[in-house]
């Protein structure tokens, strides 16, 4: 089901908890939500849209992809970029990223899994790890 998004900073600003198989639904209703902003959006977490559960989902090359409870063990070749965000107001805002980072996370079937990410593809992961963990650019 396609939610509504969130703005209020202070929610945004909250740390997730992990998710769990019971938190399924979340990420359908997350993707069905990402689908509906697909002209304008590229990735989301479950914060955007109330619910604090470290859940992201996101275009993988054309392809969208869930995570549940993603981690970043690995990253390299930090640089500038700027990014916009749905759930807050104002243009793109500048921050840092970086072009490769390994994440460790649980598929939909919640096995554990570690893949490498580059490029277009790491910078949204960042961005949408950041919201789990609180952090606003």
């Amino acid at each position: 089901m396609i939610k509504e998004l969130i703005h209020d900073p202070i929610f945004l600003a909250q740390k997730s908890e992990n998710a769990t198989i019971e938190d399924k639904q979340v990420a359908i209703d997350l993707l069905d939500t990402l689908v509906a902003h697909k002209d304008s959006c590229v990735g989301m977490a479950s914060n955007m849209i109330g619910v604090k559960k470290r859940i992201i989902a996101f275009d993988n090359n054309g392809e969208y992809m869930v995570m549940y409870n993603p981690e970043i063990i690995k990253k390299s070749d930090l640089y500038d970029t700027e990014e916009g965000c749905l759930s807050l107001l104002g243009g793109p805002r500048k921050c840092k990223r970086y072009k490769t980072i390994k994440v460790q996370y649980q598929n939909e079937q919640f096995q554990q899994r570690i893949k490498t990410f580059t490029g277009w593809t790491a910078q949204i992961i960042q961005h949408e790890i950041d919201h789990c963990n609180g952090i606003l650019i």
